[in-house]
């Protein structure tokens, strides 16, 4: 005989079963505006499940790994893990993950398994090494939750599965910029105004991208020379866009101010004259502008909505021309169009196709960042200052990931060991 009964209420269907209980008591479950009969049942076997596997819809023993791993996501990774890097994880587990391993039971896989899958979609695939590794962390820290937090399964089967040997040196993406090809970027841009700004404030500054972009007129001190990083900008592509939209130029793209990388990115800096003039001339031409397109000018606000994942409290940019209905705080974004519309770090991306296939200069932004470190290491700044300025935490960091050796330093390491040999 079912757990769950089932009976009809008005137009309605019910489910209801019963739960230990509560001071020599009876007590139920019960819930209803179910259509059918069937719609109920169902619905009231889940819940029923969910109550006899204390809040689990699923028996930890026979659950599939595909299963296993949409849990992971809503119970973890959306509630700890940044947006961007939900939606990496989202997309290397529907394209790559579940096609392959989802149809196991998560107590099935195993190291050889997991080791398999690696190989094969290496070789088929042949995925860069950063990606691959980005793959197999999705595998240990799902597997490690399921082990260490949960306790679905005993060992973690991903610990010891080992990356294809890649033959040859990895290509290091880094670049840093030497003067001469600074000089060229920034006099191809010196009349797109956003993007020239953009660049400089970068590079004077060693600002990751988003973290430029965030910034508004009120961060800027103009009187104590000072910068204040306080946010950065997150994109989200919203469902809905219709080629209507695209079109009339509304994109479904919606930004969103968010917190620092972390705690420590928090920081407040000091600007030299060069950058200072630079924002000052960029602010009065804006306020300018601001004038002649009137009510044309795009304003931007900061709206409070909750997050879709935490339901915690954040800040959305709502855009409208001349003046909005709801009384929101208008934000004074610095890195906007002329006629204000704020397209946020994709204002980047046409650039520096530019930059790569115009110039011939293969770069990222985030290489500015490392020119502006790596140029002040080799001018006498200590690196734990320019931790600070980066907003770094550990000095073991800038070191790392942001001071590269340019050919120039190369050569000067080679004519320095051949002058103290000559003297000998």
């Amino acid at each position: 005989m079912s757990q769950v009964n089932t009976m009809k209420r008005g137009n309605y269907y019910q489910y209801r079963f019963e739960i230990a209980p509560q001071d020599g008591k009876r007590k139920f479950i019960n819930k209803s505006g179910f259509r059918t009969k069937q719609e109920a049942y169902e619905a009231g076997m889940k819940a029923y499940n969910e109550y006899t596997n204390t809040g689990n819809v699923f028996k930890p023993a026979t659950i599939t790994f595909s299963d296993y791993l949409d849990y992971w996501m809503k119970t973890y990774c959306q509630i700890n893990l940044r947006y961007s890097t939900i939606i990496t994880y989202e997309n290397i587990i529907k394209n790559h993950i579940k096609p392959r391993l989802g149809f196991y039971r998560l107590s099935q896989i195993t190291t050889s398994t997991l080791q398999e899958f690696i190989n094969n979609i290496y070789v088929e695939k042949g995925f860069s090494k950063c990606f691959l590794r980005t793959i197999l962390k999705v595998l240990k820290n799902s597997f490690g939750y399921a082990t260490d937090v949960v306790g679905f399964i005993k060992t973690n089967p991903a610990l010891k599965v080992k990356l294809p040997k890649y033959d040859g040196p990895q290509e290091d993406p880094a670049h840093i910029f030497t003067p001469e090809e600074i000089e060229i970027i920034f006099n191809r841009f010196r009349n797109s105004h956003t993007v020239y700004y953009a660049f400089l404030t970068a590079y004077y500054t060693g600002l990751r991208i988003s973290e430029v972009f965030g910034l508004t007129w009120e961060d800027i001190d103009f009187e104590n020379k000072t910068l204040r990083v306080d946010r950065n900008i997150v994109k989200r592509n919203q469902s809905g866009g219709t080629k209507r939209r695209l079109i009339e130029g509304k994109s479904s793209t919606v930004w969103y101010f968010g917190n620092c990388k972390t705690p420590s990115s928090h920081r407040v800096i000091e600007i030299g004259d060069t950058l200072l003039n630079a924002l000052k001339e960029f602010k009065y031409e804006q306020e300018i502008f601001r004038e002649q397109y009137g009510d044309m000018y795009m304003k931007h606000y900061a709206k409070e909505v909750p997050n879709p994942y935490t339901n915690k409290p954040e800040t959305k940019i709502v855009s409208a021309y001349a003046e909005i209905d709801v009384a929101l705080p208008e934000v004074n974004l610095i890195f906007v169009k002329n006629n204000g519309i704020f397209e946020g770090t994709d204002t980047c991306k046409h650039p520096f196709k530019v930059i790569h296939y115009e110039l011939g200069i293969p770069c990222r932004f985030h290489d500015l960042r490392g020119s502006f470190t790596t140029i002040s290491l080799r001018n006498g700044c200590e690196i734990k200052d320019i931790a600070e300025v980066l907003g770094h935490k550990r000095v073991e960091t800038t070191e790392k990931y942001y001071i590269s050796s340019t050919f120039k330093d190369k050569k000067y390491v080679t004519e320095i060991f051949e002058k103290r040999i000559s003297k000998k």
